[in-house]
């Protein structure tokens, strides 16, 4: 049963669209701090949605083509363990340092943390990108 993955297309889309805006330094210089700050956080919302939706297709990709059974009830860290053996994703450590990036913002907002976390959708986008190219090789 094929994964319909439009929703994760969209949402990497979406995500490379407002880093490429960030990232365009002459655009920026010509906002307040307050614009400035509002574009980073919404770079970080996409950031977590982006990366919900892209643990949740490994599960499916996993559930649906090994067993029902294989993702029920693992953590995150073992999802991306059985990810990376199925090579869904490349690097287990990376995706948990994605993982914990994500974990930091939604306990405490300090702008340090929020700093950090952008830079990391940065990284991130481009691994989803990945894990969107492999579950398209394998959507039979």
């Amino acid at each position: 049963m094929p994964l319909v993955l439009n929703s994760l297309k969209k949402a990497i889309a979406a995500l490379n669209a407002i880093l490429a805006k960030s990232n365009d330094a002459g655009f920026m210089r010509g906002l307040d701090e307050i614009t400035q700050n509002a574009i980073k956080s919404g770079a970080i919302k996409h950031f977590e949605f982006t990366y919900e939706l892209c643990w949740k297709f490994m599960k499916r990709r996993l559930s649906i083509n090994i067993s029902p059974t294989t993702a029920e009830g693992v953590t995150r860290r073992e999802l991306f363990r059985l990810a990376a053996e199925n090579r869904l994703i490349d690097d287990f450590e990376q995706w948990m340092r994605y993982h914990d990036a994500i974990s930091q913002t939604s306990h405490i907002y300090e702008s340090e943390i929020a700093e950090k976390v952008y830079l990391t959708a940065h990284d991130f986008v481009r691994d989803a990108k990945r894990l969107l190219e492999a579950l398209e090789a394998r959507n039979d």
